[in-house]
């Protein structure tokens, strides 16, 4: 039900666009949510916005680099991503849920199948 896509290869300091499309017909009623996982390492909270984007809240490692929205008509989320470091490599997923803020992977219902980000040094 939630596609994410977007994912690529790019240079340490390029920036990258991922998309979360849902074909689901509950997308404006969910809380949203971007988590990564890279070779080894548990699944990571990145990002998360609320229902009609008016709150976002990030993990410290990307603040201020990254940036959560979503397009309701479009039933679509976004992460753009800029200054990309090498740790930022990773599978990102996105997930939906009803739980404003969270950075729980548990609060997230369902799940995309995840789009592989790549940042070489």
């Amino acid at each position: 039900q939630l596609q994410a896509s977007g994912g690529g290869l790019v240079q340490a300091g390029g920036s990258l666009r991922l998309s979360c499309a849902d074909s689901g017909r509950t997308f404006n009623i969910n809380v949203m949510g971007w988590f990564r996982q890279a070779p080894g390492k548990d699944r990571e909270f990145v990002a998360t916005i609320s229902r009609f984007g008016l709150r976002t809240k990030y993990a410290d490692s990307v603040k201020d680099r990254f940036t959560v929205s979503r397009d309701n008509a479009k039933s679509t989320m976004y992460l753009q991503m800029s200054s990309l470091k090498p740790e930022d490599t990773a599978v990102y997923y996105c997930g939906a849920g009803r739980k404003i803020d969270s950075e729980n992977y548990d609060d997230y219902d369902y799940w995309g199948q995840g789009t592989l980000v790549t940042v070489s040094s």
